[in-house]
C-alpha cells in the first residue's frame, strides 16, 4: 500500500555545519525524502551567532542558539505550518539557555505531535544536563534512540513508557562488502595492515591507546599503519586549539612510530569516507566514556563490515554482541593490539566476523532506517490525533454538565 504524505519538520544543526547530528540529519532527512518525496523535509537549523553559513534549500527557518526569542517564533512557525509533526535531533549543546533549557520553551509551544531522537541519555540526573533533559520530557510524544540499551535507561532512569519509545538503528550507507586489496591499491597502501578509525577529534576518544597498541603491533608487523582520519573537532579546536593533536603527534615520537601513524586532518566528503572504510582492516574505536549511546562512525564500520574492535561503550556493547566485533577493556591498549595481533593470523575468523558484521549492517542501510522513521512519524501523529480527540470530546462532556444547583 502506497503511504499516505507526512510533513515533517526537524530541528537539528545541518550542514554545513562540522557535527556529527549535522550530518546525521542531512543523511537521513534525504532517504526520507525518496521515500517520502510529495512533502520534503523541512529542517530548523540551530546555529551560533557567530557562525556565517550558506544553509541548504532544506533549512526554512533558523533557530540563534542562545537567543530565546528564535525558539518562540520557531514555534508559532510549526504551529501554523502544514507539519503533521516535528523531529528534534537532541544531543546536549546544541541548545541555548541553561544547559539547554531553550528547548523547553520550543517544545512547550508547539502544538503538533513533538519527536525526540536522543542521541545520548546522561545516566546521572543530579547531573545539569540530566536535569535540563528530564524538563524536557512532559512535552515530548513520541521518542527515538539507537540501541535497546538507550531504550531501557530512558525507561528506568526516566520512566518514560516502553510505548513511547522506538529503537531506530544509526543509518549507514550501503556499501559493498569487498576485501581491501583493491582500494588499498587505489591509495598506494598495498601489503600494509591497516588500522584506522574516522572521527571529529577529541580527548574523550581514547586514540592515546590505539597509538600505544599500534607501537605493539610493530614490534611484529612493522608494515602496520595507522589512519586518524577527520579535523579536530570545532568546539576543542575553538577552546583549545589543536592541544589534543599536538599531544598525540608527541605521543608518535616518543613511540617511535611515525612511519607507522598516519594523519588525514580535514572533515572529509562522505564519499572519501566510504573510500577509507574500504582501505581499513580494523576499525578501533577505545572511545573512553562508558554511557556514549550511539556512534555514527562505528556504525559506518559495521555497515562496511569491518572488524571492529571498541571499548564496551553501551553503543558498543549492543552493536558488537554476538561476535560481530570484539569488545575489549577501557584504556588497555595491549588488549587492542593482541586482538589485532591474534586475528592477523587467523585470517578465516577474520572473514566470519566480518560476515556477520556485514549482514547485520543490512537492516541499518539508509534505506531501512528512513521506512522505520516513517512508520513512527504515522504511529506517532495518529495516537496524537486519537488524545486530542478524546481531551475535546472530554471538553465538550464537561461544558454540557448540568452545573451543581440544576442538579440539586
Amino acid at each position: 500500500m502506497a503511504r499516505r504524505k507526512l510533513k515533517i519538520i526537524y530541528v537539528s544543526t545541518f550542514i554545513p555545519q562540522k557535527c556529527g547530528i549535522a550530518t546525521f540529519t542531512k543523511d537521513v532527512t534525504s532517504a526520507i525524502n525518496l521515500l517520502n518525496p510529495h512533502a520534503p523535509a523541512e529542517i530548523m537549523a540551530v546555529f551560533k551567532d557567530h557562525e556565517n553559513l550558506d544553509f541548504p534549500w532544506e533549512v526554512k527557518y533558523k533557530i540563534f542558539q542562545n537567543d530565546l526569542d528564535t525558539y518562540q517564533t520557531a514555534a508559532n512557525y510549526i504551529n501554523h505550518s502544514s507539519a503533521d509533526a516535528v523531529l528534534i535531533e537532541h544531543e546536549f549543546g546544541i541548545f541555548g539557555g541553561n544547559h539547554g533549557d531553550y528547548l523547553v520553551t520550543l517544545l512547550k509551544n508547539i502544538h503538533r505531535p513533538r519527536i525526540l531522537t536522543c542521541h545520548t541519555i546522561v545516566k546521572d540526573l543530579s547531573n545539569p544536563w540530566g536535569k535540563s533533559f528530564k524538563k524536557l520530557l512532559p512535552h515530548v510524544d513520541a521518542f527515538t534512540v539507537m540501541s535497546h540499551n538507550s531504550a531501557q535507561q530512558l525507561h528506568s532512569l526516566y520512566h518514560i513508557p516502553l510505548s513511547k519509545i522506538t529503537v531506530i538503528p544509526h543509518g549507514t550507507p550501503d556499501i559493498p562488502f569487498a576485501p581491501t586489496d583493491t582500494a588499498k591499491k587505489s591509495k598506494n597502501l598495498s601489503g600494509r595492515l591497516i588500522l584506522g578509525n574516522i572521527n571529529l577529534l577529541s580527548e574523550n576518544k581514547g586514540l592515546v591507546y590505539n597509538l600505544q597498541a599500534v607501537a605493539q603491533i610493530a614490534k611484529k608487523y612493522p608494515q602496520v599503519l595507522y589512519l586518524i582520519i577527520g579535523q579536530t573537532h570545532p568546539n576543542i579546536l575553538e577552546k583549545d586549539g589543536e592541544k589534543y593533536r599536538d599531544s598525540l603527534k608527541q605521543t608518535i615520537k616518543n613511540l617511535g612510530i611515525q612511519k607507522n601513524v598516519r594523519f588525514i586532518n580535514r572533515y572529509i566528503s562522505l564519499k572519501e569516507l566510504v573510500d577509507w572504510l574500504k582501505v581499513i582492516d580494523f576499525y578501533v574505536t577505545p572511545y573512553l566514556d562508558p554511557q556514549q549511546s550511539s556512534s555514527g562512525a562505528l556504525a559506518y564500520a559495521i555497515g562496511a563490515g569491518k572488524i571492529c574492535i571498541s571499548t564496551p561503550y553501551l553503543y558498543a556493547q549492543e552493536l558488537l554482541s554476538h561476535n560481530r566485533g570484539v569488545i575489549i577493556p577501557f584504556h588497555d591498549s595491549q588488549a587492542i593490539a593482541n586482538t589485532v595481533i591474534k586475528l592477523w593470523e587467523n585470517p578465516k575468523l577474520m572473514t566470519k566476523i566480518q560476515n556477520k558484521a556485514y549482514k547485520f549492517g543490512r537492516f541499518m542501510t539508509w534505506s531501512s532506517v528512513a521506512r522505520q522513521h516513517l512508520d513512527l512519524f504515522d504511529d506517532t501523529v495518529k495516537k496524537y490525533a486519537s488524545t486530542s480527540n478524546q481531551s475535546s470530546n472530554r471538553l465538550s462532556a464537561q461544558s454540557h454538565r448540568p452545573s451543581r444547583s440544576h442538579r440539586t
